[in-house]
């Protein structure tokens, strides 16, 4: 787990929707292309001064088959 206690200020909730999607989409890219690509399970909590207002959640599972190609 990795804690980001700086993190964004954004206008909106929307916004910090679609700010916490696409670092996701980042974090499986990033999962991909290490060599120990496992299952994770990514969660991203989005916050206001009063707590935890958003929890945006990706399952990242790969299997490989072998002898498949593409």
């Amino acid at each position: 787990m990795a804690l980001d206690e700086e993190g964004l200020e954004l206008k909106s909730v929307e916004a910090a929707q679609v700010e916490a999607a696409k670092s996701l989409a980042d974090m499986a890219r990033d999962a991909i292309h290490s060599r120990s690509a496992k299952p994770r399970d990514m969660t991203i909590d989005v916050r206001d001064e009063a707590g935890t207002i958003m929890q945006v959640r990706l399952i990242f599972d790969l299997q490989t088959k072998r002898g498949k190609t593409s």
